[in-house]
């Protein structure tokens, strides 16, 4: 075997300019492919921990019978919130858990009315990871001690065409069912490049949201936000287990539109990466078919002395496959040196697409590539396969020739 690699080596180089069309052509699109796919991912990880930090955390808990009208998002109090808080922050890929009231309402000022969801808040709790914290526009984030204090997004400001210091009405539903306004101040406005999103949400601290919804000392939910984006089924499997009947619902859940926003640029990524590698596959089937043709002569040479069909079969093979690994070597290598290179030239700026929609804004001002050694690994074996894969039709072919009929070949 081993003599059989010796020569499927000597030979590959032996016409080195066609092996050098064949490999620059692997390692561009190898290169090409590691590229795009790292760029995917890392706007996917821009955009799910984003998300994660907008909508309150990788999981929610809330009591149970919620999910069943999540959409018109009830009051329903939680048993004991502070033991739901102290039983996740035991998880070990736990990073933050907190308390939170969210119901439905409006805001209401000179006239214009529009529905929000009202979030009563941790601050303090909140604050270090809350992408709403991070993009205060003017004024100030909440505080726990705040009453009659709200913070607004800029979309909803615009809107009512208020500022910091101004006065608007917050209009909720109570526990028992009856309606309750409130005249608060603005605190503070932020701004997520989400216009549609800022004039959707609101945010009061959480004492202030029990007192308004009738709720002394009571929640109707705790964020939970985990160190690690992607681990949220074994998180939720292990604390479904510990919390009993609360039920335990991952961002996904509550957000549909983002994992199929997530799908199909998954599907986009699979497309695109099977493109590549068939344009590689037949740079190799052509190479082959080539080797083969100009090297009648030599085959018929191998069979008369002795080498077999399978043989000289194997031997062609054997080219494909050390074809398909060098390229696959020189374009992992230096796809992994690109992706190095782009992030550490900042990335792609984004901050002329911030208006272009929600997706867009999400992902920040600008995304970088995620570097990952099993993808970059993983997609370089699967080049390599599809090019010794693409030298079985010329290796079948050089395996048939009879050895009188190959020796005559002019």
């Amino acid at each position: 075997m081993f003599k059989m690699i010796q020569l499927a080596w000597r030979n590959m180089w032996r016409n080195w300019r066609r092996t050098a069309i064949a490999l620059i052509a692997i390692v561009l699109g190898l290169v090409l492919l590691i590229f795009m796919d790292g760029l995917i991912k890392g706007s996917d990880q821009a955009l799910y921990s984003n998300a994660v930090r907008l909508y309150g955390g990788n999981l929610q808990v809330h009591a149970s019978g919620f999910r069943a009208k999540a959409s018109r998002l009830p009051l329903l109090p939680i048993a004991d919130a502070d033991d739901v808080v102290q039983i996740a922050m035991a998880h070990p890929q736990v990073l933050l858990a907190s308390k939170r009231i969210n119901t439905g309402g409006m805001v209401n000022e000179r006239g214009e009315s529009y529905p929000v969801t009202i979030t009563g808040i941790q601050p303090s709790t909140e604050a270090p990871i809350s992408l709403i914290a991070e993009n205060i526009a003017a004024g100030r984030f909440l505080l726990d001690g705040d009453k009659d204090l709200i913070v607004i997004g800029k979309g909803l400001a615009e809107a009512l065409e208020v500022g910091v210091g101004d006065r608007i009405t917050l209009i909720g539903k109570r526990k028992n069912e009856s309606m309750r306004q409130r005249t608060m101040t603005i605190a503070g406005i932020f701004d997520l490049g989400l216009r549609e999103a800022e004039k959707g949400m609101v945010f009061i601290s959480l004492s202030e949201a029990e007192s308004l919804f009738n709720l002394r000392g009571q929640q109707t939910e705790v964020t939970i936000s985990t160190r690690t984006v992607g681990l949220e089924d074994q998180v939720i499997g292990d604390l479904q287990a510990d919390l009993g009947d609360y039920e335990v619902d991952s961002w996904e859940t509550l957000k549909p539109e983002i994992r199929q926003t997530m799908d199909v640029k998954s599907q986009f990524t699979n497309i695109f990466g099977l493109v590549v590698v068939m344009i590689a596959c037949i740079g190799i089937l052509n190479l082959m078919m080539m080797a083969v043709y100009e090297r009648t002569r030599e085959m018929g040479v191998l069979a008369s002395l002795g080498m077999k069909g399978r043989q000289v079969m194997g031997l062609f093979l054997l080219e494909g496959a050390l074809i398909g690994l060098v390229g696959a070597a020189a374009g992992c290598t230096l796809g992994w040196l690109v992706l190095l290179a782009f992030n550490w030239s900042g990335g792609y700026d984004l901050t002329a697409f911030q208006d272009m929609g929600d997706i867009t804004a999400l992902m920040g001002d600008a995304i970088f590539a995620s570097i990952n050694a099993v993808n970059i690994l993983r997609q370089g074996l699967v080049v390599a396969g599809m090019a010794a894969l693409a030298a079985l039709i010329p290796a079948w072919q050089a395996s048939r020739k009879e050895p009188a009929e190959a020796l005559h070949h002019v």
